[in-house]
């Protein structure tokens, strides 16, 4: 019966290559397992293995209700060919055969781009929450000037979206810049949406302080890390070393008397998170806590970005954090995308309007998955 999901071996229409469509019925065939196992005991009463096997249930819901489209266009077809085919129909009914096998092939092609879609989408992508770190490079003060730029053009972007920004902890410079900001995003499409920031990103301009008016360059690092959710990243007790300081650094040299300051070491990779920017311990570690696991999740991220990266070798979102993605030119009013080689004006990038930006970053990265299906 059409609609039943998970049962039917018939040939795939003529447009749509069998190697897609076959991977498309093996992720409904999963959702269909997952839809079964959830009922059992062992896995109602676990709450951690429950909450996993949900999330993949919902990533793979698509792909079941296209299989689902996908066999009833098959049966549409086939009861329009034998219309064709059958010598004795009259040739009003034949036209009408034709007429709708035409409009049928409209529907194969939109159902073909939903299935790409589909099958190119990953759990991952539809991440809402992430935490964005940006760190000042070369270029002394400019640099940290340069840090407090890109946050407002971040924040300026999100406030648009309506997306909640939290921000997690900050290092001011002198010269009110930013040597360090590290802040959290949480919305709809966040994570599709900022995912590839991450790297080297440039400024070219005339600092306030040069009296010769000559042009400057300096640099930040941005890195977009997904939050993760409790499910993804268990830490056991013994992986974590959490130490406590007076805010101001390791040395305890600040006027707080307090111990306030968190550092958390993960001592199986090494990662550390510190956070000293709240007066309250409990929110500092709180903090912390969030900063580390993002980078737990990331490292085990980019390992598995670098195992397959043979097979499909993205032109954006290497995930290096050393890529020159992208350069702010002050004196020309211009922002240069180096991933897609195309020019954008500086004061629309100001404002927080990356969408020309980011969306054909998106189309570039949904086309190169489609050719590695």
């Amino acid at each position: 019966m059409p609609g039943s999901g998970h049962e039917r071996d018939e040939e795939p229409l003529m447009q749509f290559v069998p190697a897609i469509v076959q991977k498309l019925r093996e992720k409904a065939a999963r959702f269909h397992a997952i839809t079964d196992r959830i009922g059992e005991r062992e896995i109602a009463t676990d709450g951690r293995k429950l909450a996993a096997l949900l999330m993949e249930r919902g990533s793979l819901e698509n792909s079941a209700e296209l299989v689902n489209r996908l066999d009833v266009l098959i049966e549409r077809r086939a009861d329009l060919e034998r219309i064709l085919s059958d010598t004795s129909n009259d040739a009003d009914l034949i036209e009408m055969a034709r007429e709708d096998l035409k409009a049928l092939e409209d529907d194969e092609f939109a159902l073909d781009a939903h299935i790409k879609d589909a099958l190119i989408s990953e759990p991952a992508d539809h991440r809402k929450k992430l935490i964005v770190e940006i760190r000042a490079g070369v270029g002394g003060d400019e640099a940290t000037l340069f840090v407090a730029d890109l946050y407002k053009i971040y924040r300026r972007f999100a406030e648009a979206k309506r997306w909640r920004i939290e921000d997690l902890e900050a290092s001011h410079s002198e010269v009110g810049g930013l040597k360090e900001i590290v802040f959290a995003i949480e919305g709809e499409g966040a994570w599709r949406a900022l995912r590839f920031e991450s790297g080297g990103h440039r400024v070219q301009r005339v600092p306030a302080t040069e009296a010769q008016g000559r042009i400057h360059t300096s640099a930040a690092t941005v890195a977009v890390l997904a939050e993760a959710d409790e499910v993804e990243v268990n830490f056991r007790p013994d992986d974590l070393r959490i130490e406590t300081m007076r805010a101001g650094g390791a040395g305890g040299q600040h006027v707080n008397k307090t111990e306030s300051a968190v550092r958390i070491t993960h001592i199986p990779t090494g990662l550390v998170a510190i956070c000293q920017d709240g007066r309250s311990q409990h929110k500092n570690k709180a903090s912390a806590m969030r900063m580390l696991t993002a980078r737990v999740l990331d490292q085990e991220e980019q390992k598995r970005h670098a195992e397959r990266s043979a097979e499909r070798k993205s032109q954006v979102g290497s995930g290096d954090r050393s890529q020159r993605i992208r350069t702010y030119n002050w004196p020309q009013n211009r922002v240069t995308d180096h991933r897609l080689n195309e020019n954008v004006s500086l004061e629309q990038v100001l404002a927080g309007k990356l969408d020309p930006l980011l969306e054909k970053l998106d189309s570039v990265e949904r086309e190169e998955r489609i050719r590695a299906l």
